[in-house]
C-alpha cells in the first residue's frame, strides 16, 4: 500500500512540473519562421529579386521570326523577348512562376490555343550565358621578348645585394559566378540585333528598358519593366564607380528618366538606341549622353 501511495505521489510532481514550464517548455506548438533558402549567397537590391520559372520556346533561324513570335505574345499581354543562342539560333522566354508546375500549366494553355508547339522549362537558378568570356582582340603585333636581367643583380651602396621589386599581380578578373560580369556579357552578344521591345502597343522610350530587363531575366534576375521602376530600384551608384553590369540611366532629370543602357566597362555601355534599331554600344562620355546622365543603379550586391 505505502509503495502505491510513493507511486502515485511521484505522477502528481511530474504532472505539476510539467504545467509551470509554460512557453519555455521544449515542447511548446509554437511554429518558427526559417528564412527563405535561395541556394546562392548572391545579395538582391531593393525592387530585384531571383527569377521563377521561365518558360522558353521556338527554334528560329531568322531573327525576323523570332521578333514576330515574341510579338505574337505580348500582344497577348506576355513579357516575352528574344534572344540568340551561341549555336545562331534564336528562342523566345518569359515568365516569372512560383513553381515547375505552374509555369508547364501556363504553357499547357499555350499549346491549346495553338500559339506554340513545345516548350522548355527553364530553371530559377538558370544563367543561360554563365560561361561568358571576355571579348578577344587578335592584334597583329611583333612579338616582344623580355630583356635580360642585368648582371650582376643590384647593390646597395654597402655591396649588398638588393631584391627586385616583385611586379603587383594582375586584378583579379570577375569570374564566371560574378552576375554582373556576366550580364555585361549577355548584353553585349546582343549587339547588332534588330530590336523591338513590346509588342505592337508599346509607347516610346520602352525599347530600351524592355532590352534590359531582358539581359538580366537570361541572369536569373527579375527587375523592374520601365527605365523609371529601373531608376527607383537598386543601390545608387557614381559615375566614377561603374562597374560591369550597372545600368545607366539618362534623361532631363531624375523625374523625367527616357533612356537606359547596361555598362560594360571601358566607358561603355550597350544599349536599344531607338525602336527598330539594332543593339548598339556608345559611351556615356560622349557628348550627347554626358549631358543628359541622371544616375547608375546596381542591383547585384
Amino acid at each position: 500500500m505505502k509503495h502505491l501511495l510513493h507511486i502515485c505521489y511521484l505522477i502528481v510532481l511530474t504532472l505539476l512540473f510539467t504545467a509551470t514550464q509554460g512557453c519555455a517548455s521544449p515542447h511548446t506548438t509554437k511554429k518558427r519562421t526559417e528564412p527563405l533558402k535561395t541556394g546562392s549567397s548572391v545579395k538582391y537590391a531593393k525592387g530585384v529579386s531571383r527569377l521563377g520559372f521561365a518558360i522558353q520556346m521556338g527554334a528560329f533561324s531568322d531573327v525576323k521570326n523570332a521578333e514576330r513570335f515574341a510579338n505574337r505574345l505580348q500582344d497577348k499581354g506576355l513579357e516575352a523577348f528574344y534572344y540568340r543562342k551561341d549555336n545562331g539560333i534564336y528562342a523566345v522566354r518569359f515568365g516569372d512562376f512560383p513553381t515547375k508546375e505552374k509555369a508547364r500549366t501556363a504553357a499547357n494553355r499555350l499549346v491549346a490555343d495553338k500559339l506554340i508547339d513545345s516548350f522548355y522549362i527553364a530553371p530559377p537558378n538558370e544563367v543561360v550565358f554563365a560561361n561568358s568570356k571576355e571579348p578577344t582582340i587578335k592584334q597583329n603585333r611583333p612579338e616582344l621578348h623580355k630583356p635580360l636581367k642585368p648582371y650582376p643583380p643590384p647593390s646597395n651602396e654597402l655591396g649588398l645585394p638588393v631584391e627586385e621589386p616583385t611586379a603587383k599581380p594582375p586584378a583579379t578578373k570577375p569570374g564566371e559566378r560574378d552576375l554582373g560580369f556576366i550580364a555585361a556579357r549577355t548584353a553585349e552578344r546582343f549587339v547588332g540585333i534588330p530590336y523591338q521591345w513590346g509588342g505592337t502597343t508599346v509607347v516610346d522610350g520602352m525599347d530600351c528598358s524592355g532590352f534590359t530587363k531582358a539581359v538580366y531575366n537570361l541572369c536569373g534576375i527579375n527587375i523592374p519593366r520601365t527605365s523609371r521602376e529601373q531608376y527607383k530600384a537598386g543601390n545608387p551608384i557614381n559615375k566614377a564607380e561603374l562597374r560591369d553590369g550597372d545600368l545607366v540611366f539618362f534623361g532631363a532629370s531624375e523625374s523625367s528618366i527616357t533612356h537606359v543602357g547596361i555598362y560594360v566597362g571601358n566607358g561603355k555601355f550597350v544599349h536599344a538606341p531607338k525602336r527598330g534599331e539594332d543593339i548598339k554600344t556608345a559611351s556615356v562620355e560622349e557628348s550627347y549622353f554626358e549631358r543628359r546622365f541622371v544616375g547608375a543603379r546596381r542591383y547585384i550586391q
